[in-house]
């Protein structure tokens, strides 16, 4: 059976990009750091990806698979690297949100660089391969525009993961969140 076709994300695909994330973050160490609340966790997090949505799918930097089951959020470089702190939360969930974003920012390279800012397959597409498909399309742009790609990851198992797809970690960040900064090369 072949995989569905990786198409550029629209508009119209909003809800189901965001469903999928938000499924696919549940255990997520940054996201559970930012919405530790399971009452609140599913708005938050809801806002927080609509946020990155919004700000990328315009850019044609959202690729997805199988009608949105699986997502990589790229920035392209010269778009700047804009912080997700503009949506609105309470005080609290703002003030971490911000903190995260900050740190992170801070740890990243100055030169010019594809970002791949999220990368999630909703857990009933899990296995097929298709994050690593979507994750493939944002590093082919990156290699054609001669460029490194850049993503971090809090997520442990998610280091060895990036490895084996030719990632390498180039920096770290331990507070507010262990956080692994990982790079890739143009081929």
């Amino acid at each position: 059976m072949t995989a569905p076709e990786i198409t550029i994300a629209t508009p119209a695909g909003r809800r189901a990009v965001v469903d999928t994330l938000v499924a696919a973050f549940v255990k997520d160490p940054v996201l559970r750091h930012l919405f530790p609340d399971d009452e609140t966790y599913p708005e938050y997090a809801a806002t927080f990806f609509g946020n990155l949505f919004d700000k990328r799918v315009h850019r044609s930097s959202i690729w997805t698979i199988g009608g949105g089951a699986s997502v990589a959020i790229w920035e392209p470089p010269a778009a700047g690297h804009e912080t997700s702190a503009e949506a609105r939360y309470p005080a609290d969930v703002q003030a971490r949100v911000q903190s995260y974003d900050e740190a992170v920012h801070a740890a990243l390279p100055a030169f010019p660089f594809w970002y791949l800012g999220v990368l999630g397959t909703h857990p009933d597409s899990a296995g097929r391969g298709w994050g690593r498909a979507v994750m493939r399309a944002g590093l082919e742009r990156a290699a054609a525009d001669g460029l490194p790609a850049i993503l971090e990851t809090s997520n442990p198992a998610n280091v060895e993961l990036y490895r084996r797809a030719g990632w390498e970690v180039v920096g770290s960040l331990s507070e507010p969140v262990p956080t692994w900064v990982m790079q890739q090369s143009p081929r």
